[in-house]
This record gives structure tokens, sequence and C-alpha cells, in this order.
């Protein structure tokens, strides 16, 4: 049933929601996402800026641990185990980005960008709210893409989310300097 209902979501946005003028910056968003790239540069740039803000050093180790441990649930452990093949794959229509090689469950860029929107939340409220948004797009470009199906991009962010507060809930835990993720 829910496979059924993925499929007609899917089959909808690729008859009703694709637009020309929107493919462009759908692929733009996506591509923000490929192997975490942006959130993974961001963690690094604040490692670097912690080098004057011994605080920002301690947001990028945070942002870059909670991307490390989502990646490794969702793209080592979830993706090969449940082996979900991509929605383009299943019901054979054309795709604008080229076709991928891993396996459609989870979303890895859902979960990327809500792990990170997580991790920046816990650092900046206002910051936070932006990434999450982003973090929405992220998810909904995927599914004009074609690339995921609905629950492969819930299930990103849900796991994107729950991977963040752990590992920030964790640094919390064993060192002083991250009591700022438990606030």
């Amino acid at each position: 049933m829910i496979q059924h209902l993925d499929e007609q979501i899917i089959w909808w946005i690729q008859e009703h929601a694709v637009r020309q003028w929107l493919n462009g910056p759908m692929m733009f968003i996506s591509k923000l996402g490929n192997a975490g790239w942006f959130w993974i540069l961001l963690g690094i740039l604040l490692l670097l800026w912690g080098i004057k803000n011994r605080q920002f050093a301690r947001y990028g180790l945070a942002l870059l641990l909670c991307l490390g441990t989502t990646a490794l649930v969702c793209n080592v452990i979830l993706k090969p185990m449940v082996g979900r093949i991509r929605p383009y794959d299943l019901l054979g229509f054309s795709i604008l980005v080229p076709p991928l090689a891993d396996f459609s469950f989870p979303s890895g860029h859902t979960s990327a960008s809500f792990a990170a929107a997580t991790a920046i939340y816990a650092m900046n409220r206002k910051w936070g709210i932006a990434a999450y948004m982003f973090a929405v797009l992220m998810g909904v470009s995927r599914l004009y893409l074609g690339v995921h199906f609905p629950t492969d991009v819930l299930a990103g962010g849900i796991i994107g989310f729950v991977m963040a507060k752990l590992t920030l809930w964790a640094l919390g835990k064993i060192n002083v300097g991250f009591q700022f993720l438990n606030e």
C-alpha cells in the first residue's frame, strides 16, 4: 500500500509539478547536497573560523560529526540493507540528472541536510530555521528530480534529525565545551 502511494505521488509530481523553469533551480539545490559537500564545507569553514574563536571550532566539529554519524547510518548501513530501487528505474521515466549508482532508501541528501540543520539549530536558532527550510527544499528537489520516493525523503529527514540529536546529546555529555548543545 505504501509503495503504491509512493508511486502515485511520484507520477503526480512528474506529470503535474515538473516545469521547465523549475528544472534549473531544483537541479542546483540538489547538487548542493551531492556527497554532502555544502555542509562539509560549512563545517570546515567553522573549524577554520575557530582558530580565532574556539566556540566556532566546536560548532564546526559538531556539524561534521552529525553529518558523519548520519552518513554512516543512512548510506553505509540502510541503503545497502534495504536495497530499494530508484523511482525512475522502477517506473521507467526519464530524469534530468545522470542515473545514480546507489539505492533509493533513505535519501542521503535529505538526511545530511536535516542533520546539518539540526546541528545549526543547536548553535543558532535563527540560522537553524533557515537551514531547516533549506533541508525541506532539498527533499522536495529529490522528489522533483524523480530520484527518490516520498518515503525515502521522509525517512531521510527523520534519520538526519534523530542522528544529529543523538550525536549532539553525546557530545554534550562527553565534553564540557559542548554544553550549548544541551540547552
